[in-house]
């Protein structure tokens, strides 16, 4: 091939022109690299094998490794719509509205209830900049699957030495363990809450590790199919929050103004950590590895520069309309509270459960101390006011906030660790492995701790989670090349040298030939 490279076929002492220095994958993307006048020439695809790309393919190795995606959604052809086709859009949809449930934990439900509570509504506006944060880092994630063919891990596992990589690695786990605790946690809640407190809070985790299991393998039954189920957990929660906010009847005129006025008038130090709060429980660093896998469930032939900007037209275009489905649920949630119990007291709290003859009424006490809420007393403050049916409402969403987060996120962990380790295991394993270190920190909270006192480790959680946002996001935005060429475009053009891609420049082992060949790099390292 015209892009072999002269000094690594000298190192091999290969003939360059042989059969068996290049694979067929490798081959195929060369051929469309030296094509001009097709549309393969456009683009050039990224070698996703972890094997050298320059040794031949290995003849065990022929069935390739498989993790949940064994068939992928064609997307039909719609020749009469070229702008935009919603057939299309139609097949696209799915992956996005998995990302938005992490929009949509119990986490994020908290973080939203005690904002309202502690600041109003004077900090709507930190949820919705957070929330276009969130889907810019999406569309950046969602592109680079759709471009690269390979997991956000991966790209990580292939820029970065071995200890940056491992420390990264590590973050990501942290940061998907203290998601998971919340998760594990608020579903928990929400069966003790149904329960009336007969079913206790280790007995709630117990019951969600185990239903987790049964509906992760929905996906066997078709990847519609579990994408439906999820569609059907987030209109619950849709319903059920929605059911609140037309019961409480929040001031609207209060609503816009905390949304679109930056401002946060006498806001102290209980304010600010609900802001910062509120920017680590909307952006999850791990759910942009659970996004750059999902993009990869669709049919993309990644070598059709047109195909490859459809793909992530309509991912964009369906990214959008979940996380502002996400977004109005959260704004439900935040006014609910702000509007009912913000600047509220214990006693005042306290007065009204007794009144409502509540069996929840001693979690109050009678002095007047502002009142501080969470998951199990925010639904034990809307049963007191607003009845029970209120109350069991509120639980329903919770469970299915923390049921579709428990799963989203298990799927994230083993994204993860498929990524960075290279774990070539069983499915089975995988999840044993990945639940088990999610799910056993969280087990020893739900043992030593009662449902009543929780409060402080979420607020710790959520902030925990955006200096995760901090430290490691924009390290792993670091490769310039991916960003300008890949994410950015949405294709792979001419251009400088990139940096940090391999070490040795073109031509060392760990070099790819085709990236070699179109930056026009041949000589030796």
């Amino acid at each position: 091939s015209g892009l072999a490279l002269p000094s690594a076929c000298r190192a091999l002492g290969e003939n360059c022109q042989g059969p068996s220095l290049t694979p067929p994958s490798l081959s195929t993307s060369l051929s469309a690299a030296e094509d001009p006048s097709g549309e393969h020439g456009e683009v050039v695809s990224t070698i996703s094998s972890s094997r050298n790309p320059l040794q031949p393919p290995d003849t065990s190795s022929e069935e390739p490794f498989t993790t949940y995606f064994d068939s992928k959604i064609p997307i039909p052809e719609d020749e009469t719509h070229s702008c935009f086709s919603f057939r299309k859009l139609w097949a696209f949809t799915g992956p996005g509205f998995l990302m938005s449930i992490a929009y949509l934990d119990p986490g994020n439900i908290e973080s939203d209830l005690q904002s309202g509570a502690v600041a109003g509504f004077k900090l709507l506006w930190v949820l919705m900049l957070a929330t276009i944060i969130g889907l810019l880092l999406q569309r950046l994630a969602a592109r680079l699957g759709v471009v690269t063919g390979l997991l956000l891990a991966e790209v990580c596992n292939r820029q970065y030495q071995k200890v940056p990589r491992i420390i990264l690695w590590l973050m990501v786990e942290l940061a998907i363990i203290g998601s998971d605790m919340q998760e594990v946690i608020g579903s928990a809640i929400a069966i003790n809450l149904l329960s009336v407190g007969k079913v206790p809070l280790w007995g709630g985790v117990l019951i969600t590790i185990a239903d987790t299991f049964v509906f992760l393998f929905l996906d066997k039954y078709g990847l519609r199919k579990l994408e439906a189920f999820f569609g059907f957990l987030i209109t619950i929660m849709a319903l059920t929050f929605g059911y609140e906010y037309i019961t409480v009847k929040p001031n609207q005129e209060k609503l816009l103004k905390g949304l679109f006025i930056p401002y946060c008038q006498n806001c102290g130090t209980a304010q600010l950590e609900q802001a910062v709060g509120i920017v680590g429980a909307v952006i999850m660093p791990h759910n942009m590895y659970l996004h750059s896998a999902l993009v990869k469930s669709r049919q993309v032939n990644r070598a059709n520069k047109r195909e490859v900007r459809e793909a992530n037209k309509y991912f964009f275009i369906e990214s959008c309309i979940a996380l502002f489905v996400s977004f109005i649920i959260n704004i439900f949630v935040v006014t609910v509270f702000a509007e009912a119990f913000f600047e509220k007291t214990n006693a005042d709290v306290s007065s009204v459960c007794v009144n409502t003859s509540s069996p929840h009424s001693s979690l109050f006490p009678s002095n007047n101390k502002t009142l501080e809420v969470d998951i199990y007393k925010g639904g034990v403050v809307l049963g007191c006011y607003f009845g029970p049916a209120a109350l069991y409402i509120w639980a329903i969403g919770i469970l299915a906030a923390g049921q579709s987060s428990t799963m989203t996120g298990t799927y994230s962990g083993q994204f993860v660790m498929e990524g960075f380790l290279n774990l070539r295991w069983s499915r089975f394993a995988r999840v044993l492995l990945t639940r088990s270190i999610a799910i056993t920190p969280t087990l020893f909270v739900a043992i030593f701790q009662d449902v009543e006192h929780l409060t402080g480790m979420n607020d710790f959680l959520n902030v925990l989670m955006s200096l995760q946002v901090l430290e490691g996001r924009w390290r792993r935005a670091d490769p310039p090349h991916l960003q300008r060429e890949h994410v950015l475009r949405g294709g792979l053009r001419p251009g400088p040298e990139p940096r940090g891609f391999v070490r040795g420049g073109c031509g060392s082992q760990r070099d790819l030939p085709v990236l070699c060949g179109v930056f026009g790099k041949s000589g030796s390292s």
